[in-house]
């Protein structure tokens, strides 16, 4: 019998008790009436979505910070409140929380896409315990039916308060907290050596990446030519209109910009109808496309679809003409040529377009040669 076993023997022997959020305590909303001058050279600390999203135990040592005038009326952080992110662009990332594990003479407050909950007795948990138990996965289940949306996913509050968490005697929390952050700190050893480990293998990548891709201009076997030269197709996506929730509800993938991250794709977050297609600019496109992110954060970003799919207009499918060039060539080559890639963009985000990579050049060497490069690369 283990020591956890022991305890719940000795301290609940019928079992530990649930309760639903609702009965237990209270949600309260983060900053209100704010706009973006009040986040520059502010006199009080604020948790930020990130600060949430990134710690399962706050970060109070933040240098976020907001102005709040003497007399303004906003909910502020208390020891053991537990902190949820109110929407993202997966239902598996919403409700991600994060606790206030220490006691804090300083007032904290709340960036306002996110929102708190404060037990009415703070004496029946642990705040050391509470951090794990809201990402344990049986309550990331919980949490993630609570989220509405298509493109954009909300957590609902009636919903979050309807959720039902175990309440084990705090000697059965002390012995679950001991093992966790235990774990929790071995983990981060072995993440931080992996980490290194990674950084080793990406830059060894990139050497061998620039070696094998560095052509002479003048050479009798390379030939450059124009990404829209080596493709038999070149198109985009659209994306179909999302009030309609009955579009989002098939099972066709639908690829979005932000999952173009120099990764094979098997699968999308997203799935569409036929009818969504016929209604909107969405296309099906083969598997073995190269797609290039066109629109925001992941602008040049690149990756190979191994599943016929549909994808949103922020992409760009390159259909490889396999008589001219392999598509996992096209691939390294456009992952090697990144940055300069971006750099042809436009706006605060570079955004580029389908003629910016359509024109860009590639060098083309003989067949044998793309899948020698090819097979070492990968």
């Amino acid at each position: 019998m283990s020591k956890i076993e022991e305890l719940i023997q000795q301290y609940c022997p019928e079992g530990v008790d649930w309760k639903k959020l609702g009965e237990i305590g209270i949600f309260y909303g983060g900053l209100s009436g704010k706009s973006k001058k009040d986040f520059v050279d502010g006199n009080a600390k604020f948790i930020s979505y990130k600060n949430i999203f990134n710690n399962i135990a706050l970060d109070i040592d933040t240098q976020e910070r907001v102005k709040i005038s003497p007399q303004e009326k906003q909910n502020t952080i208390e020891y053991a409140d537990v902190l949820f992110t109110g929407s993202s662009e997966t239902p598996d990332e919403c409700g991600m929380s994060s606790v206030l594990t220490q006691h804090t003479q300083e007032k904290l407050y709340l960036n306002s896409f996110c929102f708190g909950f404060r037990l009415h007795n703070k004496k029946l948990f642990l705040p050391d315990f509470l951090k794990h138990l809201f990402r344990s996965s049986e309550l990331r289940a919980q949490i993630k039916k609570t989220a509405n949306g298509t493109t954009r996913f909300n957590v609902s509050k009636a919903k979050f308060a309807l959720i039902s968490i175990p309440i084990p005697p705090l000697e059965v929390q002390e012995e679950i907290v001991r093992i966790l952050d235990k774990f929790s700190l071995l983990t981060a050893e072995l993440e931080a050596e992996l980490e290194a480990e990674l950084e080793l293998r990406r830059k060894q990548y990139d050497f061998y990446r620039n070696q094998l891709l560095s052509f002479d201009s003048d050479s009798d076997t390379v030939q450059w030519k124009k990404l829209g030269e080596v493709c038999h197709k070149v198109s985009s996506g659209g994306t179909p209109t999302s009030t309609n929730k009955a579009y989002y509800q098939g099972n066709i993938p639908w690829l979005r910009t932000q999952e173009v991250n120099w990764t094979d794709i098997y699968d999308t977050e997203l799935k569409i109808t036929d009818e969504a297609i016929q209604n909107s600019s969405a296309k099906l496109i083969p598997s073995n496309c190269v797609i290039v992110a066109m629109y925001g954060a992941t602008a040049a970003k690149v990756a190979i679809n191994k599943i016929p799919l549909t994808t949103n207009q922020a992409c760009c499918n390159l259909e490889i003409n396999p008589s001219i060039a392999l598509y996992r060539y096209v691939f390294h080559w456009l992952s090697r040529e990144y940055l300069n890639l971006k750099a042809l963009g436009q706006g605060s985000q570079s955004n580029i377009n389908a003629q910016i990579i359509k024109n860009y050049s590639i060098p083309i060497p003989p067949l044998s040669e793309q899948q020698r490069i090819v097979d070492i690369l990968d």
